[in-house]
């Protein structure tokens, strides 16, 4: 493998076609202002370097990046690329991947709007992201311990598994499908709106207008906390530990749930079953209002 070291690049396509390259504490930054440092490389490898130029790793293969720090004038930074593996970086500039196949993030910090959409097979292990749009249409995702902020998140999603999550994220998995969400928190406006084949197991639900218009939509021992007009049309199996606010016309289903303080049907499709689970473990039919 070719060393380059502590060396300053700001030319266009400053290394484009390399093959089997270590980059060790270089800069791609200066006046030149060129873009598409990286651009059609494979089996490159990057070490505590520093980027603050646009488009830096496009249609590569085989890329790691440790301990580096992409800014937010580093716009666009990884499209089109696969065998990815980034460690302790910052990927702060917008739409930082895109397009991409088989990528491993561990204890990065993500600022970037639009990060991650089309990516197709990513895992993410003790990682902060704050963003909006993130994850969009993605598929094969398999995130831990990570803390997300921000807006629209994970929307179109397919076939992902998240554990020891913290989001706080509005209009979250919309259209998502064939999803699992364990022991993790979940803080937002309307959460989940048309998904099909979601659960949530063991976590914790926070915020109005939550699950709505769902299909194949479980539940397995969730709290939910300020949760009015849940379940909108929604085809539901769910088995919730704390007090609702309201439930409104689910469709099908059952809800078991220790308290409501409102249920609403007002149409003639909403045939869900609704149960107040006693403590005791006796239960009966709820009400309908």
């Amino acid at each position: 493998m070719n060393i380059i070291q502590n060396q300053t690049f700001d030319q266009e396509r400053a290394l484009y076609g390399t093959r089997d390259l270590l980059v060790r504490n270089c800069f791609f930054d200066g006046p030149a202002d060129g873009e598409s440092a990286f651009k059609e490389c494979a089996d490159i490898r990057v070490e505590d370097s520093f980027f603050n130029l646009r488009y830096p790793f496009w249609h590569d293969h085989g890329l790691t990046i440790v301990r580096s720090e992409l800014t937010e004038l580093c716009r666009a930074a990884l499209w089109y690329s696969d065998h990815i593996e980034i460690t302790d970086t910052k990927l702060h500039g917008i739409k930082a991947l895109r397009e991409c196949r088989e990528a491993v993030l561990r204890g990065c910090d993500i600022i970037s709007p639009e990060f991650g959409w089309s990516v197709h097979g990513m895992e993410m292990d003790h990682c902060t992201a704050e963003s909006e749009y993130f994850m969009m249409r993605s598929t094969g995702l398999r995130f831990q311990n990570v803390r997300m902020k921000g807006k629209y998140s994970f929307q179109y999603i397919e076939d992902a598994v998240f554990t020891h999550c913290v989001f706080d994220t509005k209009d979250a998995f919309w259209h998502a499908r064939n999803v699992v969400v364990r022991d993790s928190v979940v803080k937002g406006e309307y959460l989940a709106w048309y998904c099909e084949n979601v659960t949530f197991e063991n976590c914790r639900i926070i915020g109005t207008q939550p699950l709505c218009y769902c299909k194949g939509l479980k539940l397995v021992n969730c709290e939910m906390i300020d949760t009015d007009l849940a379940f909108e049309r929604s085809d539901v199996e769910a088995a919730i530990t704390t007090p609702v606010m309201s439930i409104k016309n689910p469709l099908s289903g059952r809800i078991a749930v220790p308290a409501v303080g409102e249920i609403i049907r007002d149409i003639p499709q909403s045939q869900g079953e609704i149960v107040i689970q006693w403590h005791t473990g006796g239960a009966r039919p709820s009400v309908c209002a």
